[in-house]
């Protein structure tokens, strides 16, 4: 075959190869799933969706609901009403809870000095149920009153479907007569994994230093006690192996036999944070760390796919309001753009020319939906909300969003005596005019 010939031939086949490549990555990224009942991720800092599946009903959580424990504790330390060395008094209740056979704890024993770093360290790290139940008698008094206080704190958060009846995320079966009033004798904590996202973005954001907690490897626990205790993190994450990950500094495990194996885990990598939640992982029964294995795919899934990209430019013209009526003014109306460049979190297969403008107007500087002149060059009138028109995943929690302010692009005199009256004749012939064509039309 003549070498001119064949170029374009191989050329063309290049070209289709690499279509079918995009074809593949785009369908990848958008039939991407995780072997669990629930998996939800997000961007730590803007509350990005990146995943949900399934990620909005509520379903049994375990041990993550010591995530909401540490939050109350960390606050109680940031307001002074405890500090991280103040000794922690023991009940009897949590003495013995701290003895079940099966459960995750340590062991404490009444009369023995645990602070409040103690047992904190202990909650987070293995995961000590009776720990949960200590901390939760110091800030409120007693656990049932702690945990009107987590549920405060969700509906705080716009988490109202949440079922909290206990501290620790243990069920019901194993608290005998210490059961939440009302609730019955099997019930366990419900969270979706939308609501698990959200409580870990304010756990991380309000107090970043539970990462150096959650990301203890092992450590004993109360070794000048008579009863010291090693400690291991259950987060297999952390560990050389097989699911090892770096980056990966959190977060917190759950195990119930209702929730299965859970796992809300944070990974920090390339200057992102990212939070991923993965509730009963279906293959555990083969795979002791399935959690893990869904866990690093989500993980690797939102760092690979998604990325954050320049989608408009200062300046530039809002599509649902590129301009503003002027009253007064010498000239009729005003072009409107956006004060800032915005960059949006774009997956791989998403156009992100594509755009979506929402325009909110400050209606206390219009009258009538018009600005009365004199205006401003880049007066602030509004406020514009950029979106990915592709994108339904949209933020984890509604209050949040990419937005800009929106301005005129350029300045209005306004209008002499005679340049008003001259515009207010033109406008009314002009009227006029309208209604008397409008009414011909009818009558022809």
């Amino acid at each position: 075959m003549n070498k001119k010939k064949r170029f374009p031939l191989i050329l063309v086949v290049l070209v289709l190869f690499l279509q079918s490549l995009i074809g593949i990555t785009a369908q990848a990224a958008d039939d991407f799933t995780v072997n669990a009942d629930a998996g939800f991720a997000i961007d730590a800092d803007s509350g990005k969706v990146f995943f949900n599946q399934n990620g909005d009903t509520p379903k049994g959580i375990a041990s993550i609901t010591k995530t909401i424990t540490a939050y109350l504790v960390l606050d109680a330390i940031k307001q002074q009403k405890i500090t991280w060395e103040q000794e922690v008094p023991i009940s009897e209740y949590a003495e013995k809870l701290s003895t079940v056979p099966d459960l995750s704890n340590v062991t404490l024993v009444r009369g023995q000095k645990y602070t409040v770093r103690d047992l904190f360290e202990a909650m987070i790290v293995e995961s000590a149920n009776a720990c949960a139940v200590a901390l939760a008698e110091l800030v409120a008094g007693n656990e049932h009153t702690f945990v009107d206080q987590m549920r405060a704190q969700l509906v705080a958060w716009n988490i109202t479907d949440a079922t909290i009846i206990n501290a620790s995320g243990l069920s019901n079966v194993f608290l005998e007569d210490q059961i939440y009033p009302g609730t019955q004798k099997d019930d366990e904590n419900l969270m979706s994994a939308r609501d698990v996202a959200i409580v870990a973005q304010h756990l991380i954001k309000d107090f970043p230093e539970i990462l150096e907690v959650s990301k203890i490897k092992e450590k004993k626990f109360a070794p000048n006690t008579s009863h010291p205790d090693d400690m291991k993190n259950v987060n297999v994450m952390l560990f050389d192996g097989e699911n090892h990950k770096d980056g990966v500094d959190g977060l917190k495990t759950g195990t119930t036999d209702l929730a299965g194996a859970c796992f809300v885990g944070t990974i920090q990598k390339d200057g992102r944070r990212v939070i991923t939640v993965i509730l009963n992982a279906l293959d555990q029964d083969n795979d002791n760390e399935a959690r893990y294995v869904e866990t690093s795919k989500l993980m690797d899934y939102c760092l690979s796919e998604w990325s954050q990209q320049d989608v408009a430019t200062a300046g530039q013209t809002p599509t649902d309001q590129p301009e503003l009526t002027v009253t007064d003014g010498t000239q009729k109306s005003v072009a409107l753009a956006m004060e800032t460049s915005v960059k949006l979190w774009v997956r791989k297969d998403m156009d992100p020319t594509n755009l979506t403008f929402k325009t909110t107007l400050n209606q206390s500087l219009l009258d009538n939906n018009a600005i009365i002149a004199p205006v401003l060059k880049n007066e602030k009138i509004g406020a514009v909300n950029v979106s990915l028109a592709q994108d339904t995943l949209g933020y984890v929690q509604a209050s949040e969003g990419v937005s800009t302010d929106l301005v005129t692009k350029q300045a209005v005199e306004k209008a002499n005596t005679f340049e008003m009256i001259w515009h207010k004749t033109t406008d009314l012939f002009s009227d006029i005019w309208q209604k008397t064509t409008d009414l011909f039309a009818q009558i022809g």
